[in-house]
């Protein structure tokens, strides 16, 4: 059954622990992609079924207009 982006919750407990696996960066979490992003490394890591997926090779390039745009909503 897929889930809507209310129903995916990451626990903000878990994202001060875990971090980038490419540049031990801090990520933080799209809801509405279901995403947990690495500015630093410029990709994003999937979330399925609420299980972060920490592989390099599943994550997705962020584009430069997009890593721009996050940088503005976080400062």
């Amino acid at each position: 059954m897929p889930e809507s982006a209310a129903e995916t919750v990451i626990d903000p407990k878990l994202l001060e622990l875990i971090c980038c696996p490419l540049t031990k960066g801090m990520l933080s979490y799209d809801a509405e992609r279901k995403e947990l992003v690495s500015l630093s490394a410029k990709v994003a890591y999937p979330v399925r079924e609420g299980i972060p997926i920490m592989l390099p090779s599943e994550a997705r390039q962020l584009g430069e207009d997009e890593i721009a745009a996050r940088r503005k909503q976080r400062d």
